[in-house]
């Protein structure tokens, strides 16, 4: 009897033993999984050393043009009305500018690009010292958008014989402006890029990353028509190099002289970027 007891409790000891190893190895395979620390406790990681040393810098400019043919040209016409008093100005002036609007919509020139860029009425004095009004005179610009620039011709003549005694400005761009910017500026960059490393290696270094990029967006306006007249459009395409027509005014143009010539557009991009050197 005491005999089988010994072996009750050896077997319920083994199986004792057996279940607290089973219950066990969850834990001891997660403790076998999780990573062992490189370094020692209290000692920081130490980082990857980098290649740009930012002290040691040299500093370029890059330029680059992008000459298009122009797709879009917007011509500002005007019309100007003369007349004893204010009403019979405008009365002579919007008869005018009704029939130069009919002549461009007869082209294929749609109503969304007509569009009154200034409108002004002012007083004629007997003179200069004079405070007596002898009469008023009425300036009306409109701005009309040609999307096929072959026809840009054909507008101002049909304006003119329309009524319009002004050509104040005619205007070429592109409508792609986006495209060529992106190709500008690009070009541009590798320009920066060969002109860094050029100086650095004449210098007996050579350059590594990039530390700043900048690129200059200041633009000028070359046409004047638009700040003579005030025209609230005048920075309409102040990212776009754009060719400009001189303006003309009280001669109807002639078909055969063809006074306006599309050409050619440039598109410039300019960046400054600094380099670290190695």
């Amino acid at each position: 009897m005491k005999q089988i007891q010994t072996i009750v409790n050896t077997v319920l000891a083994c199986a004792l033993i057996f279940l607290l190893i089973v219950t066990g190895m969850p834990n001891l395979q997660a403790r076998a999984a999780t990573p062992v620390p490189t370094t020692m406790p209290g000692v920081a990681a130490t980082a990857t050393p980098s290649t740009c040393d930012a002290s040691r810098t040299v500093q370029v400019s890059g330029t680059a043009v992008v000459n298009v043919k122009p797709d879009r040209a917007l011509i500002q016409l005007g019309v100007q009305s003369n007349g004893r008093f204010a009403k019979d100005a405008q009365e002579k002036n919007s008869a005018a500018i009704s029939k130069v609007t009919k002549a461009l919509k007869t082209l294929g020139i749609e109503s969304k690009d007509i569009a009154t860029d200034w409108y002004t009425i002012e007083p004629l004095y007997e003179d200069y010292d004079s405070l007596f009004i002898k009469g008023y005179r009425i300036y009306n610009i409109i701005e009309v958008t040609v999307r096929d620039v072959d026809r840009a011709n054909d507008v101002i003549v049909a304006a003119f014989q329309a009524g319009a005694n002004q050509v104040v400005d005619v205007e070429f761009y592109t409508s792609e402006l986006r495209k060529y910017r992106d190709q500008a500026r690009e070009m541009a960059m590798k320009a920066a890029s060969e002109k860094a490393k050029a100086l650095a290696q004449s210098a007996g270094a050579d350059t590594s990353c990039v530390l700043n990029i900048n690129e200059n967006t200041s633009s000028y306006f070359n046409g004047w028509g638009w700040w003579w007249y005030g025209g609230n459009n005048q920075n309409l395409w102040t990212q776009n190099a754009m060719q400009n027509v001189a303006p003309s005014g009280g001669e109807t143009p002639s078909t055969e002289d063809n006074p306006v010539s599309t050409g050619m557009i440039s598109i410039r991009a300019e960046v400054s970027a600094t380099f670290g050197l190695k």
